[in-house]
């Protein structure tokens, strides 16, 4: 049976890992782990975990790291979910390792069809936007979640403290509260998907996404393709 994800050493994809649902996989230098990483600089005995849980899916876990986890460039402190294609790196300059999800585990292509152009076949350059962007001259892309209205607790706030004044009305104050509270609601569960990609000289590029889906997979193939030239040039 085919595994449902696996690990891939970035710098050398034909070394994986497979994951299994029901066991759990210790990452680290000592023989002792599932995926032993002996003589790899920033890499601790016992460094991290990688494990599957039923309500949240695959989860990276920093162990007993002594230069840290960090998942697309960020801490991990305790445990955090893993998307298809995501990096994970042993210490602050250790080896990266990529989690990837099986062809039968991902969503339907059907959400995530504007990306077909960028994940499909290897290119020379990607139109980011009304950019052309030379894939060899792309040195890094990531996905960033943000909030579409940061400034909507504020508002929200100042329209609960300015309700007060109206508190000796009930009729009034508590259907204007659960209003406040509704567009709070509403408005601060929407969040714009970033793909940022900077180049070799320092520029960098945005292009924003309604679906984080979409984004991932925008954000994955440019990086196969980065691959693929990396491996035409050697």
């Amino acid at each position: 049976m085919k595994s449902p994800a696996r690990l891939v050493l970035a710098s050398d994809r034909s070394k994986a890992a497979p994951l299994d649902p029901v066991q759990q996989l210790t990452i680290g230098c000592a023989k002792s782990n599932v995926l032993c990483l002996a003589n790899q600089k920033g890499v601790s005995d016992h460094h991290a975990v990688v494990r599957y849980s039923r309500s949240q899916g695959w989860l990276v876990c920093n162990w007993q790291s002594s230069d840290g986890t960090f998942l697309e460039g960020r801490p991990v402190k305790r445990c955090q979910r893993l998307e298809d294609g995501d990096e994970i790196r042993l210490g602050l300059k250790g080896p990266v390792l990529v989690f990837e999800l099986s062809e039968a585990a991902l969503p339907s292509p059907t959400s995530t069809a504007n990306a077909a152009a960028v994940a499909s076949a290897p290119q020379s350059s990607i139109q980011l936007g009304e950019n052309n962007l030379a894939v060899a001259e792309i040195r890094s892309v990531a996905v960033q979640s943000l909030p579409r209205n940061p400034h909507v607790f504020s508002w929200w706030l100042l329209i609960c403290l300015g309700g007060l004044l109206l508190l000796p009305f009930p009729l009034v104050f508590w259907p204007l509260q659960l209003s406040a509270l509704a567009v709070l609601i509403v408005l601060g569960s929407r969040k714009q998907h970033l793909l940022s990609v900077v180049l070799l000289d320092g520029r960098a590029f945005r292009h924003g996404f309604a679906n984080w889906r979409t984004a991932l997979a925008h954000r994955n193939g440019i990086r196969r393709a980065i691959g693929h030239q990396g491996s035409e040039t050697k």
